[in-house]
């Protein structure tokens, strides 16, 4: 099979590193990218420059990933699935839900493969932590919890917390746990002066009967991304900015005398972090995508329809802050 041709809309933050990787990765040929703005990062090289995704389009392109403000997804992904051409578009999919759905719905109906770049999917740590959940390595499980906080990112200037960042930790809760969102709580600030908020506790429950929480904000000064899972047989603890993964036990024997156990509950047994390759979570998703439109069906990309239902419940949890309602998923 001759090399997939890629072309790359959006050359700021992100789309520099989505051209770092598509220079790099073997079976694609990166053919061409387009900004209005040019290529401030110098990340072109010899390729050439468009002005415009028709104009990417029209040189001839078989896939395209889309790294544009998230109020262009909506229009761009539809030309691309208009012209036949497979997409990874940037999270969040699209500026609503009712856009991502209908961005899901055309690429499907058109045969192509539509992914979503929710990047922590393919951190390692969570990798692992998904397959060993998967393998029963902490039976049922009781509670996710995340906490996704650091300082502002100036790439952002369309879109709050919710669907930036907490979108991060709504589709990797639906993808651990393999279960829909049945209910959603939250409580969201504006403190920076923007129209958007920057601040958001949120709680909800998974219809597979496990509770969920996650802690988000762009207002604090370290960064800390941690995954928590807590089941029958203890909890993991995913930290994805080194992509280490540890395991914290019940214990499996008695530390004290019986008649103070009855106070302490569940025990601390053995304490494991894992060793595990780490390869670079963006190369990853670009190696599944390009799999996938190969033809290999194991390639596990997040898909539209996928990235729609994180915008579900991202505009669930706005509903619930606006409104001071706790508001149910159908």
């Amino acid at each position: 099979m001759p090399d997939l041709r890629a072309g790359l809309v959006g050359l700021g933050m992100m789309g520099r590193h989505h051209a770092r990787n598509l220079h790099a990765l073997e079976g694609v040929d990166f053919v061409a990218v387009a900004d209005a703005l040019g290529d401030p990062h110098g990340v072109a090289g010899s390729l050439p420059v468009f002005s415009s995704i028709d104009e990417l389009i029209e040189f001839g392109i078989d896939y395209c990933v889309v790294a544009v403000p998230t109020h262009l997804h909506y229009e761009t992904g539809k030309k691309l699935a208009a012209a036949g051409v497979h997409a990874l578009i940037e999270k969040p999919l699209a500026g609503t839900y009712a856009e991502a759905l209908e961005l899901a719905e055309m690429f499907q109906a058109a045969g192509l493969v539509g992914a979503v770049g929710h990047i922590e999917r393919f951190n390692a740590s969570l990798q692992e932590l998904r397959r060993r959940l998967q393998a029963g390595d902490l039976g049922e499980i009781y509670q996710i919890s995340t906490s996704r906080q650091g300082p502002f990112p100036s790439r952002i200037a369309d879109v709050g917390v919710i669907k930036d960042l907490a979108s991060h930790d709504i589709d990797l809760t639906l993808w651990v746990a393999s279960s829909a969102y049945e209910s959603v709580s939250s409580r969201t600030l504006h403190k920076s002066g923007r129209e958007h908020e920057d601040m958001v506790a949120a709680t909800g429950l998974l219809q597979a009967d496990v509770t969920v929480n996650h802690l988000v904000n762009w207002l604090t000064p370290a960064k800390e991304r941690r995954t928590t899972v807590v089941g029958e047989r203890g909890m993991f603890v995913a930290d994805t900015l080194t992509s280490d993964l540890t395991f914290y036990a019940n214990a499996s024997v008695n530390t004290e005398w019986e008649e103070m156990s009855h106070f302490r509950g569940v025990a601390e047994g053995n304490i494991t972090r894992f060793a595990f390759p780490k390869p670079e979570p963006l190369r990853v998703e670009h190696e599944y995508l390009r799999d996938a439109i190969k033809g290999d069906t194991t390639a596990e990309i997040v898909t539209l329809h996928q990235g729609a239902e994180v915008l579900h419940v991202c505009e669930a949890m706005l509903e619930s802050s606006k409104t001071g309602t706790t508001v149910a998923l159908s």
